[in-house]
């Protein structure tokens, strides 16, 4: 009767612990970059923004001489003065809404293109309209509204404003705080917009070769999306994990006592 008894309190004891394991993850489904190769490298893609519709742009003109750049320095139209001034008290420059064909009104040179153009390109594009007025234009484009949202299984899911105009994926998972344990690190989701539609991109953070991805640099109002697991999908559906845990403990020591009642 004791050694039937020890036989299944061992077979118990397994089945618990097989439970007990049923609630985590493995580790490949949660490590980082697992095919990385000792003493490898890889070439970091080529990644320059392109302006488009809905795009803010603040736009700083100097030259030679400064009364003569003045008039393309609009500063910022307010009914509330306070709001024209920064909080370093600085008068804020006027922003430049690209409009759904890619336009900008400019002072004194009139609709201008920048939809499609790199930052580098708007440069040498304006410097070249400038010319006519002003002797070694200098053109300083900023992006004022680059935004990036992270949503889904992160620490810290929310809208960032990214003030360097260039964000990796990973660099973006990092301000959310990183991924949680429930995170899916296999199937995380990209949403752009390109020309009015929404394009959809799958990342695998699980292979190094993630960051190869044309898409691993982030464009303004990107989305990126972390599937939940298969463990907090039927967490939330009716908590199994805390039930599995709890009943599996419990049982353990109902058995167990049993058997040393009978054993004594």
């Amino acid at each position: 009767m004791r050694y039937f008894n020890q036989n299944r309190l061992k077979f118990l004891i397994l089945i618990c612990s097989l439970a007990l394991a049923s609630c985590g993850g493995s580790r490949e489904s949660i490590v980082y970059f697992q095919d990385e190769m000792a003493n490898g490298s890889s070439k970091i893609a080529d990644f320059e923004l392109k302006f488009k519709p809905d795009d803010l742009l603040t736009i700083d003109v100097s030259g030679l001489d400064p009364e003569a750049a003045k008039p393309f320095n609009l500063p910022a139209v307010s009914y509330n003065a306070t709001s024209v001034i920064s909080a370093q008290g600085n008068l804020k420059m006027q922003t430049y809404l690209i409009d759904k064909d890619g336009q900008i009104e400019f002072p004194v040179l009139g609709t201008l293109k920048l939809g499609g153009l790199s930052r580098s390109d708007a440069n040498r594009f304006l410097k070249e309209k400038l010319s006519e007025y002003l002797k070694d234009p200098i053109v300083n484009i900023r992006l004022a509204n680059f935004t990036v949202t992270v949503i889904g299984e992160v620490k810290n899911p929310g809208t960032y404003t990214v003030q360097d105009e260039k964000i990796s994926l990973t660099e973006a998972l990092g301000l959310a705080g990183d991924l949680t344990i429930y995170g899916k690190r296999d199937n995380v989701f990209l949403i752009r917009e390109v020309d009015g539609e929404n394009r959809y991109h799958k990342f695998d953070l699980t292979s190094i070769n993630v960051m190869n991805s044309a898409y691993f640099y982030l464009t303004q109002n990107d989305v990126i999306y972390v599937e939940p697991n298969k463990s907090k999908v039927r967490s939330s559906r009716y908590n199994q994990n805390n039930v599995v845990l709890i009943s599996a403990i419990a049982t353990l020591a109902t058995i167990t006592a049993l058997i040393i009642n009978n054993s004594n």
